[in-house]
């Protein structure tokens, strides 16, 4: 199973958080990723979003079809979303939209089986995929990238 973190791109201030929209620099960002996404990711890729205005409009750049998921919100949990996602007993590949802090703490969960809070910056995807192995499954971090590493 591979699972791929993206969190939102820049959004406006202001509350309701929930209510938040992107800003200009925010839906080009989301449009740059969500290109590299396309190419990379397969047909069958399930892609699960926070029902926040700025994961959704980060998700429409896509251009694919996604599903609301109220469990992976703004104040959701690692295990919340890992449970969400299917993790690690899957299969193929899905897509989380959402939201710091949980974004760092799941990954911090599959790269060290602990919770931390790490950072991870608006608009990046975060791509890990586990392999069976003799040993048990492996898991290993496959792709870190940002919006910045692409142009129009």
């Amino acid at each position: 199973m591979d699972i791929i973190l993206w969190r939102h791109a820049q959004a406006e201030d202001g509350l309701p958080d929930i209510e938040r929209p992107l800003t200009p620099l925010g839906r080009k960002q989301a449009a740059r990723m969500a290109a590299w996404l396309d190419r990379s990711l397969p047909s069958g890729c399930r892609i699960l979003c926070s029902p926040a205005v700025r994961t959704r409009q980060t998700a429409d750049a896509l251009g694919r079809k996604y599903k609301l998921v109220q469990e992976i919100g703004p104040s959701a949990t690692p295990q919340q979303v890992l449970e969400v996602a299917g993790w690690p007993d899957g299969r193929g590949q899905v897509l989380l939209v959402g939201h710091q802090p949980w974004l760092g703490q799941v990954a911090a969960l599959l790269l060290t089986g602990q919770q931390h809070d790490w950072s991870v910056k608006k608009a990046n995807a975060w791509w890990f995929a586990q392999r069976d192995r003799e040993d048990g499954n492996a898991i290993y971090l496959k792709a870190v990238l940002a919006p910045e590493f692409f142009t129009e």
